[in-house]
């Protein structure tokens, strides 16, 4: 009588340390992946806060008010939303103090006259708004804004 042995093979133990093998280098490579770019996230949540700050400072000037200008960073003086063309600077308060905990960062402000007509106004400026970290991530807003009188 033959007697049938319970157990693994020489062969089947190598195959079965080879797989496993491979499956935990998979998972250590996906592992280190994401890892490795926790930190975006962060980055994006500030360059987005950063964009629409900014934004909203912009929309909330008039369409057109004088001749406001701006130095720099120092925004004090801007009265109107065609005084941001153009404007490129570190993060700033809109007095010129500059953000330290965003060191690195930028934002720039692009406003331009479109020709869309919206409810019969034809005078539309776009607004475009653009937070970098000056090396990988950058995020856009884009804004219309039209030049509208209120009746009374």
């Amino acid at each position: 009588m033959r007697h049938k042995c319970a157990g693994f093979t020489l062969i089947e133990m190598i195959i079965t340390i080879v797989v496993i093998g491979v499956g935990l280098a998979g998972l250590i490579v996906a592992f280190t992946t994401t890892m490795r770019s926790s930190a975006d996230p962060m980055v994006r949540k500030q360059l987005t806060a950063v964009a629409e700050a900014m934004m909203e400072e912009v929309t909330l000037k008039p369409y057109a008010a004088g001749p406001g200008a701006r130095s720099g960073c120092d925004r004090r003086d801007v009265d109107d939303v065609r005084d941001y063309a153009g404007y490129s600077e570190a993060v700033c308060t809109p007095d010129g103090t500059v953000n330290t905990n965003l060191n690195g960062y930028s934002v720039q402000v692009d406003v331009s006259a479109t020709p869309i007509t919206w409810n019969g106004v034809t005078e539309t400026l776009r607004i475009r708004v653009t937070a970098s970290d000056g090396a990988r991530e950058s995020i856009s807003l884009v804004s219309w804004r039209t030049h509208y009188a209120v009746s009374p």
